[in-house]
């Protein structure tokens, strides 16, 4: 979805400031920005200036209050020990944004409100009249979808999902009510308007989303909302996109929703989560998640858990193990067979990934799981899943190295065995595209050490093409990162390839540090043909 970019802009006004001492926690709401207490790098204490993306009550664990025994109270408490606030602070990575007690807001500091919109000048009709029988079948489309709009949007309020933020109130001033019967009806051209202005709404981020993508409206008015903006968030046009491009989503909304989960703790290990996970509603917001390592069921708190362990026999992915050496497995996975396994693998590392949406539709997939053998199992370390038909030659669909095993090689091992595979299937292969911050750091340097490594050995003169063949790498990937090397030279005419100093210094200080490698000689695999039947998904 492209962001919305408003016509003919002028300049901006500031922001409005509300000085330090004169607002209270409950002035606070959705888009302002404040000062937070937060710890430092050094250990100490900082204020951190922050953007409040969306305020709830603070939870009460049900599992965690049952085994203290705890009687459920009603106690009045202080809002800033009440309410707690979801930020993004600034500067730093999303991954960072976390939700943050009312107690460590600053209020002796400045706040600053989301910066006004400006007011559409009201567009007027030039030339020729649309006739009147076309004007009353697109009136008669309008209502139809205004009705049908309005109708969803009931039926969702039936069902409340995750909670949202609170709307600013100037977003409840400005909130146009729903047309009814005695009320005049708006004009095309004042509905398009409105269109326009919930697209720049959803662009900046300040609304938060259900797991349905709905906008939930929590000032408790029980006045019909108006319907939808064309554009908004679908889930089924959504699996259109990902059956021909794969599992990165392209929806803004998907992409801004708020993290519902705090910690994980998968076998010994006990990790933060990054991002938003669709798991189910009763598991979010508790302080810790616990995941079977083994077949990666969820459950509320421990003792769930150790019951499951005693039921679960698996010690290992549920897949063919094609490689193994030393204490390095891969098992492959096919989606359509282990869907259970593949749907919570999906649903795991959606909490590190910020752009994967692929949690429902998993069988047009294959995984490939990379654990560490030991006497107690083949632990996950980390996995990549490809399109079993992709129409772009992409060999890597997501790929995720665990946070608690990230900084080791794997995510290098990962790569490198992803390209091993493609040389089996005699293909030139790329990831599917947009990467993650840290994925793109690791191709680019598994694409520079690959290719020096190929110069520095060869005795014989290469091309570009000779270098794609070679490593499997694709042609406009060789390019960039010999372009991005400075590896191109112009000699006597022509373009030669030629590898500074610098660079083979670089390459020799890797080459003695990385100890883990993928031997091909231990995989056995053959590319797995699909027939039409098998290829048909969902139907």
């Amino acid at each position: 979805m492209a962001p919305h970019t408003p016509k003919d802009e002028g300049p901006q006004p500031p922001p409005p400031i509300t000085p330090g001492g004169t607002y209270n926690v409950q002035t606070v709401s959705v888009g302002c920005k404040l000062y937070i207490r937060r710890p430092g790098s050094d250990g100490q204490e900082e204020e951190r200036l922050a953007e409040i993306l969306s305020i709830r009550d603070k939870p009460v664990n049900a599992y965690a209050a049952r085994l203290r025994g705890e009687v459920k109270q009603e106690e009045a408490q202080k809002p800033q020990e009440r309410l707690e606030f979801f930020v993004h602070w600034d500067q730093f990575n999303k991954r960072l944004d976390e939700w943050v007690s009312g107690t460590r807001l600053v209020l002796s500091r400045d706040l600053e409100w989301p910066r006004p919109k400006a007011t559409p000048a009201t567009k007027k009709i030039v030339g020729k009249k649309t006739p009147a029988k076309n004007q009353r079948q697109q009136s008669l489309l309008k209502r139809a979808a205004t009705a049908n709009a309005l109708a969803v949007g009931k039926a969702a309020k039936a069902d409340p999902g995750t909670p949202g933020p609170s709307t600013p109130a100037s977003a409840r001033a400005s909130a146009s009510p729903a047309p009814t019967i005695g009320q005049k009806r708006k004009t095309l051209h004042e509905e398009e308007d409105e269109e326009e202005e919930d697209l720049d709404a959803d662009a900046e981020g300040e609304m938060d989303v259900d797991a349905e993508g709905d906008v939930l409206d929590l000032d408790g008015a029980e006045s019909p909302q108006g319907p939808p903006p064309v554009s908004a968030f679908s889930k089924e046009q959504e699996i259109e996109k990902l059956r021909t491009s794969g599992s990165m989503t392209q929806s803004i909304s998907e992409i801004a929703r708020v993290k519902n989960l705090n910690r994980l703790q998968i076998g010994k290990h006990e990790v933060d989560a990054w991002y938003f996970s669709p798991y189910p509603q009763e598991y979010a917001h508790l302080p810790v998640l616990y995941l079977c390592e083994f077949c990666l069921s969820y459950f509320g708190s421990q003792f769930m858990l150790s019951r499951h362990r005693k039921r679960c026999n698996l010690l290992h992915p549920p897949g063919n193990e094609i490689y193994r050496h030393d204490d390095i497995s891969f098992y492959e996975l096919d989606g359509k067979r282990q869907l259970g396994y593949c749907r919570n693998l999906s649903l795991l590392s959606k909490c590190f990934l910020d752009h994967k949406t692929l949690y429902y539709d998993v069988t047009p997939f294959l995984y490939y799981v990379m654990c560490q053998r030991d006497s107690s199992g083949c632990h996950m370390v980390g996995y990549f899943s490809k399109e079993k038909e992709s129409a772009d030659n992409y060999n890597v669909a997501c790929i995720l190295t665990l946070p608690q095993h990230q900084r080791h090689g794997y995510g290098k091992l990962l790569i490198e065995f992803s390209y091993e595979l493609s040389k089996r299937e005699g293909k030139l292969g790329s990831p599917e595209k947009p990467l993650s911050d840290l994925g793109l750091l690791g191709y680019r340097a598994y694409w520079a050490e690959t290719i020096i490594d190929l110069l520095m050995t060869t005795t014989e003169e290469v091309s570009i093409d000779d270098i794609a063949q070679k490593t499997s790498i694709t042609h406009a990937d060789v390019m960039n990162t010999c372009t991005t090397l400075q590896l191109f030279k112009h000699y006597k005419g022509q373009h030669v390839i030629s590898i500074p100093e610098a660079v083979q210094e670089r390459y020799k200080k890797a080459k003695e540090k990385r100890k883990r490698r993928i031997h091909p000689d231990r995989l056995i695999w053959k590319p797995p043909v699909f027939s039409r039947d098998q290829l048909r998904f969902g139907w």
